[in-house]
């Protein structure tokens, strides 16, 4: 596989050269997005000509200078993404014309008000569940705000046209990453959990969709054919695991670290970057907005109540990928994921008979002899 190694560090490559890409784009005239959600739905923002970037807010380096505002008892994602905001350490914040959020805790809701001070922000008031259809209708019409926001301050119109080509482009890129993370299925596995995160992550700092979908699209097809040949990344013997939870990627890549170097192989990843944002598509024969209002209704997040929809993914995950055991994977001040836990866990242990842990974390590395301990005894469970 001497090829594959540097086609994954072309993701760590695109976190920096990521920073480079935005101002080429905005010095070109594009209109820039900075997003923190899944929930935000980004074919509004391609429609509109413009360019849609994750904000950074997973690193332990500026939440120092945020705890001079924030809590210190709050959840690290939004004390980092507020730490880079105002210390302009991030360049996606930096060359953003507008910030959209959308009210998946109380925490980020009160912090957006602090942001709206630095930066034009647009809040999505998110449904409480995503069941009934009162929830459809007020999602819709969140969706509808936006794309007036986003017209007026762009000075754009959104037609349906490109609103269609925008809904095809983004679900080409889902296929694809959907078709890259299920190698995960083949056993033993041909890709590390670590590899796998590369691209998850590391896909978000690629801006030209079509180039990131033909890059995913030719790593899974060389990945394919160095396994067809019988190259082997991971021990057959390893037990294979699926990680749920909040979202992973920069500093908590250390719990995905402990589960592989304590012998176990991260086959699956459920939480927002993986499965759950990227296995539904939009609906192409819809009507537009309709279309989009469904698919990121359906994402199962812990803000969600009920989230029944998480449960019925995960035991669709773990069937489909033969799991031996979850790993949970929660940021401390975290209290919807960390409530819902305890839902997961029940889940997990009676109606799928297989073990589970659950990991609570921040963004320092003060924890990773811990991590590594805890993960060590729980995998030996598993052999």
């Amino acid at each position: 596989m001497n090829e594959l190694p540097s086609m994954f560090n072309e993701y760590d490559e695109a976190r920096q050269n990521g920073f480079i890409e935005v101002k080429k784009y905005k010095e070109s005239g594009k209109k820039v997005v900075g997003t923190f959600c899944t929930y935000t739905p980004k074919e509004l923002i391609h429609a509109a000509g413009g360019i849609a970037v994750s904000l950074c807010g997973t690193s332990n380096e500026p939440i120092a200078d945020a705890e001079i505002d924030l809590p210190a008892n709050l959840c690290p994602l939004i004390k980092s993404s507020y730490g880079f905001a105002i210390t302009d350490k991030c360049p996606y914040f930096y060359f953003s014309d507008l910030i959209v959020g959308e009210t998946t805790c109380d925490g980020k809701k009160k912090m957006y008000e602090l942001l709206g001070e630095i930066k034009p922000m647009h809040v999505m008031q998110l449904p409480q569940n995503n069941v009934d259809q009162e929830s459809m209708v007020l999602w819709k019409k969140e969706i509808m705000k936006l794309k007036d926001r986003i017209e007026k301050d762009f000075h754009v119109e959104i037609t349906p046209e490109k609103l269609k080509e925008a809904i095809n482009i983004h679900n080409e890129e889902r296929k694809a990453k959907i078709q890259f993370y299920e190698l995960g299925k083949l056993s033993p596995s041909p890709v590390t959990g670590m590899e796998i995160l590369k691209v998850l992550y590391g896909s978000q700092f690629k801006l030209d969709k079509r180039e990131s979908i033909d890059y995913i699209k030719e790593l899974t097809a060389k990945i394919k054919d160095e396994y067809e040949n019988g190259q082997r990344a991971t021990s057959p013997d390893a037990p294979r695991i699926l990680v749920t939870g909040c979202p992973i990627g920069g500093a908590t890549e250390k719990a995905i670290q402990a589960i592989e170097e304590n012998g176990g192989v991260v086959v699956c990843y459920e939480n927002c970057g993986g499965v759950k944002a990227n296995s539904l598509l939009v609906d192409e024969d819809k009507e537009p907005i309709e279309a989009i209002a469904e698919k990121y209704l359906s994402i199962p997040c812990s803000v969600m109540s009920p989230n029944t929809k998480r449960l019925e993914l995960l035991s669709k995950l773990i069937d489909e990928y033969k799991i031996d055991g979850v790993v949970e994977v929660i940021l401390q001040a975290c209290h919807t994921y960390n409530v819902e836990a305890t839902s997961v866990k029940r889940f997990v242990n009676r109606e799928k008979n297989i073990p589970y842990i659950n990991i609570e974390t921040d963004y320092s590395q003060n924890d990773i002899g811990q991590l590594s301990t805890r993960m060590g005894a729980f995998l030996e469970m598993l052999y």
